[in-house]
């Protein structure tokens, strides 16, 4: 959804420019206003929708970044009305308030996220407004991504098992995806139970472990084993990125165990359009486990120096 355009505002309104633009269009579409009017309905909904994200500093911040299309993938219905009084909200409008009627909203999870019934007179009479389909039930499956598919972005195919039938479905996987996150597939969940809209498929991703690679954040670690002398004395070594690309890096002499060399942008991208990460490696000295007689012999004359 298009949340500012919904409101009517630029993406450069403030905080009171938004709340006095979902003031009015809340006014206008409220079901009380508006009663049997599915249309005025389903705008009611986009209405708060777009307000319960907007007027939320992180989450406009993550719309502003990601856009439509990576926000939705990023958030569920209830990630988007959490922390959300809608109740509250337009009391303080007038509504619910005195002897109007008390209207009452869900939002939890499963199901439609709104419901709509009065009380007391209100102006939907005393029969509600209520939904005449119910949404089916969301649905959640796991998906396993590896670091190349955080690097690139990938399309999967998965099958789902849909009325007695297997249905492919392709689902684009975001740069910069991280594990826990869920992507969104409109549509694709439990079938309603009375002919309304199915619920929604999230799949919950679980980024793979790499056999060289460990991820911190939008950052890479590598360990790269070198000589021991290597680290007493510096050298140049060779080392390739997640992506296959070949870089030199120098150790300096004196190197401590727990440093790390840094290769800037050679990390993991911040979402969708953000910016790479940085690649960390650690180098680690080989201790031999054997030595030649020369080896040892050099060995014994450094001990002696005091190395």
């Amino acid at each position: 959804m298009e949340y500012y355009k919904i409101l009517g505002v630029e993406k450069s309104a403030t905080a009171d420019e938004i709340k006095k633009a979902y003031r009015k269009l809340a006014l206008q579409y409220h079901p009380d206003k508006n009663p049997g009017n599915k249309q005025a309905e389903a705008k009611f909904k986009e209405i708060n929708e777009a307000y319960a994200v907007l007027s939320d500093e992180k989450k406009r911040k993550e719309y502003d970044m990601y856009g439509s299309a990576g926000f939705q993938q990023r958030y569920s219905q209830e990630d988007i009305f959490r922390g959300f009084d809608l109740n509250d909200i337009l009391g303080q409008f007038g509504f619910g308030r005195g002897g109007g009627g008390r209207t009452s909203f869900n939002f939890s999870g499963g199901g439609n996220p709104f419901e709509f019934f009065s009380q007391g007179g209100g102006g939907c009479g005393g029969g509600g407004c209520r939904p005449q389909a119910v949404k089916g039930e969301d649905q959640t499956y796991e998906l396993s991504v590896t670091l190349l598919d955080v690097l690139h972005g990938a399309e999967k195919n998965i099958s789902l098992r849909r009325n007695g039938t297997t249905e492919n479905v392709s689902v684009k996987v975001p740069k910069g995806i991280e594990s826990g996150k869920r992507l969104r597939l409109s549509g694709k969940g439990a079938p309603s139970p009375n002919g309304g809209q199915p619920g929604d498929l999230y799949l919950k991703v679980t980024v793979l472990p790499h056999e060289q690679f460990s991820r911190d954040g939008d950052n890479l670690l590598l360990e790269k084993k070198v000589a021991f002398s290597a680290v007493c004395l510096g050298a140049t070594v060779e080392i390739s990125g997640l992506d296959g690309k070949s870089f030199k890096i120098k150790v300096p002499a004196g190197m401590q165990p727990d440093a790390k060399l840094r290769v800037k942008g050679q990390g993991l991208p911040s979402g969708p359009i953000g910016e790479r990460g940085d690649l960390y490696v650690k180098i680690l000295a080989q201790v031999p486990k054997q030595l030649s007689e020369e080896q040892e012999r050099l060995i014994k004359e450094l001990a002696e120096t005091g190395l």
